[in-house]
């Protein structure tokens, strides 16, 4: 048998696009799941040999049915296992001899049911040998491009779909029959449509990677459960957008508790939903936050139009949906200007009355709905305006009588522009809506769906992949680090042998130390506790500032007794650190789960857990381990950040070191890279951020070392 066969991409392409498929257990009644292959295969047109596999017949309709997998005539492409999942991996196993590319397995009862589920997967991995095993427990593919159904969904009953540039990669089978209905009912084309389930084998980092050079995809949707392998996810999509082809993710389990208890702030906001946030912003995936996003994004991105900037012209002829959509784009951030003088010229030229309200936007044309020709002039002079960046058409009640006539002007005005453009279908028409997608035209029934796809189209446009910077800093030391809660003055220490700047302190043990310690550092000091236990120290009265050497060691006795009072705890030893004023607060943590390891960026002090304004980064991973940040992502960090006006000079203020945050930020990243497991948990709450010139200081650390 010829090894190159089973070359990932070769079987990929053998399971869309099968010269024979085999039905392994495949019944003569299609009203049965198991009859249900043969007879869309034949339903839809597919021109490929047959070959149903079922000791209990002779025929299937007109086809030869075999009793077995050895008596069929050829070595099938691929092959439909419909057996149960205490036999499906003998199926298997004799498809692997005969050197069948790929193995669908529709059978449930694996992982997903328990030990003895995750037995039978293990056994069906081992039959399956070199061969390619979709599933278990998955509803199959669709290969709308080619006419080529391996499923046995129940939204195949349909007599024909809209072919078209979306491919589909969904973890759940149900979702890819409710999609495929979706779609056609919606006038929406798809490509390919791939249900990956229990992923034993091929998952959605294989499908992206193909899909990415499938000449028939446009923008690839995916339902995702999880990633199984983030390193392969990332270069699949990393893939796609180089080539052009946006990724639109739908995540499931939000509302999980991903903040689990931790002694770091960073570890209560970060949770597995907001990794998976980090990790599609930085591949270029956009995240559907809706399911009816899943369509609504991929077929206006499909469209290939370019958002250059957020500005946005309403054309309507009815005024309630027009600020609908208008109010909507605002809270999005998105600008709605009035015409310039030229563009209400020209609008002007072609409507005259009273009834027309041309000098603001939304721009009402009222006889638009009635007149094509009126219409055609309205879009082609809106998408020539210097003023407009994108164009929402509006399509009310007036229009349902003539939707034909509206539709074709519309599309008439396409070549004229690459801007843009779609349409709020007002009423409820659905009829319209499928008409106007399928004239290159995506049509929604909510404003909410105009906005989130400009904001897709928008950010497909402005993401940049990005760049490796080499890290030049050697390797630090850390053979000495302890095991388990390092105190603040330890996790500090840890912090400036990566060069992240820290405020000078001493560490005392009684009021006269104190003293010495204040005078030492000038000016006014902190004092805090100083315990590996207690990490939350303002929480139990462990820290006060504002100190001087005349009052600092008072200060050390009565919060000695306030913290024994309310943690049960005396404590012994304390910081005396210098006063850090006059800057910015900010949080920077690192937070680990199954997705890897990131960084986070965000306001600090002691309300960072009640503001949550945080941004996060994930870490990249080659051969040789875990890598820093670069500094453009730490940059950006800092820009994703609603406080970043406050490091920006906001109203006067004095611009921030910036170039220092950012010099801090890879350095904490370069810790957690070189640290990669031994480093639990790690936060510096709060970093001063000084004026420009005058640096970062980390003025509180927390470090947990395994």
């Amino acid at each position: 048998m010829d090894a190159s066969v089973f070359a990932p991409t070769n079987a990929i392409d053998r399971l869309l696009r099968p010269r024979s498929v085999a039905i392994i257990g495949a019944s003569a009644d299609p009203a049965k799941t198991a009859g249900r292959p043969v007879a869309y295969l034949q339903k839809h047109g597919y021109a490929g040999r047959i070959l149903p596999v079922n000791p209990k017949a002779d025929r299937i309709g007109d086809l030869p049915c075999y009793a077995d997998i050895a008596s069929l005539p050829e070595t099938p492409d691929v092959a439909i296992v419909l057996l149960g999942a205490e036999r499906a991996h003998l199926a298997v196993k004799d498809l692997s001899a005969r050197g069948c590319a790929a193995a669908i397995v529709l059978a449930s009862g694996y992982t997903e049911t328990g030990e003895d589920g995750a037995r039978r997967q293990k056994q069906l991995v081992q039959a399956a040998g070199p061969m390619r095993i979709l599933g278990p427990n998955t509803i199959g593919l669709v290969n709308l491009t080619d006419s080529i159904v391996l499923s046995a969904t129940g939204a195949l009953e349909m007599d024909e779909f809209p072919v078209g540039g979306i491919g589909v990669v969904s973890q759940s089978g149900g979702i890819l029959g409710s999609l495929l209905s979706r779609a056609a009912a919606r006038g929406i084309g798809l490509s390919k449509l791939i249900s990956t389930s229990n992923e034993v084998d091929l998952e959605l980092a294989d499908f992206i990677d193909h899909l990415a050079d499938d000449p028939a995809t446009q923008v690839i949707a995916l339902y995702v459960e999880t990633v199984r392998d983030p390193a392969r996810f990332r270069a699949a999509c990393l893939k796609a957008a180089g080539k052009g082809k946006p990724v639109v993710a739908f995540k499931i389990g939000r509302s999980e508790a991903g903040a689990q208890a931790a002694v770091s702030h960073t570890g209560a906001m970060a949770g597995a939903d907001r990794m998976y946030d980090a990790l599609f912003r930085q591949v270029g995936v956009i995240r559907a936050r809706t399911f009816n996003d899943l369509l609504d994004i991929p077929v206006a991105l499909a469209t290939g139009r370019h958002m250059r900037g957020q500005r946005v012209a309403i054309l309507t002829s009815t005024g309630g949906a027009g600020t609908l959509v208008s109010d909507d784009l605002g809270v999005a951030g998105f600008e709605t200007p009035a015409p310039d003088a030229a563009t209400a010229e020209a609008l002007r030229a072609l409507q005259t009355g009273s009834e027309a309200v041309l000098d603001r936007n939304p721009i009402d044309v009222t006889l638009a709905g009635l007149r094509p020709d009126l219409l055609r002039g309205a879009i082609r002079a809106l998408l020539a305006s210097p003023s407009y960046d994108a164009l929402v058409i509006i399509v009310g009640s007036s229009s349902l009588a003539m939707p034909e006539l509206m539709a074709n002007a519309i599309r008439d005005c396409l070549p004229d522009s690459d801007k843009p453009v779609m349409a709020y279908v007002s009423p409820h028409a659905p009829d319209v809506g499928a008409l106007l997608t399928r004239h290159g035209v995506p049509a929604f029934a909510a404003a909410e769906s105009c906005t989130a796809a400009l904001a897709a189209m928008f950010r497909v446009g402005s993401f940049v992949a990005p760049v490796e910077e080499k890290d030049t800093v050697g390797v630090v030391d850390t053979g000495d680090l302890p095991s388990g809660s390092l105190d603040e003055a330890q996790a500090k220490q840890l912090f400036a042998r990566f060069q992240v700047p820290c405020a000078a302190e001493r560490i005392v043990t009684t009021p006269a130390e104190a003293e010495a310690a204040a005078r030492e550092l000038g000016g006014r000091v902190v004092l805090k506790i100083l315990s590996s236990q207690i990490t939350h120290k303002s929480d139990v009265g462990g820290v006060a500032i504002g100190l001087t050497p005349e009052t600092v060691g008072e200060r050390l006795i009565t919060m000695t007794a306030d913290v024994h009072a309310k943690a049960g705890v005396r404590p012994d030893r304390f910081l005396v650190q210098e006063m850090v004023g006059g800057g910015t607060e900010l949080i920077l943590g690192m937070h680990r789960d199954a997705l890897g390891t990131a960084v986070l960026l965000g306001m600090g002090g002691v309300t960072a857990e009640l503001f949550k304004d945080t941004t996060m980064r994930l870490l990249t991973q080659d051969a040789q381990g875990l890598k820093a940040l670069s500094r453009a992502d730490a940059l950006s960090m800092a820009k994703d950040l609603k406080t970043w006006p406050l490091l920006d000079g906001f109203r006067g203020r004095p611009k921030a070191d910036v170039e220092a945050l950012v010099d801090a930020i890879v350095a904490f990243s370069r810790m957690a890279a070189q640290l990669g497991d031994r480093l639990v948990e790690a936060e510096i709450n709060p970093v001063f951020v000084r004026a420009q010139g005058l640096g970062v200081s980390a003025a509180d650390g927390v470090v947990v070392l395994a």
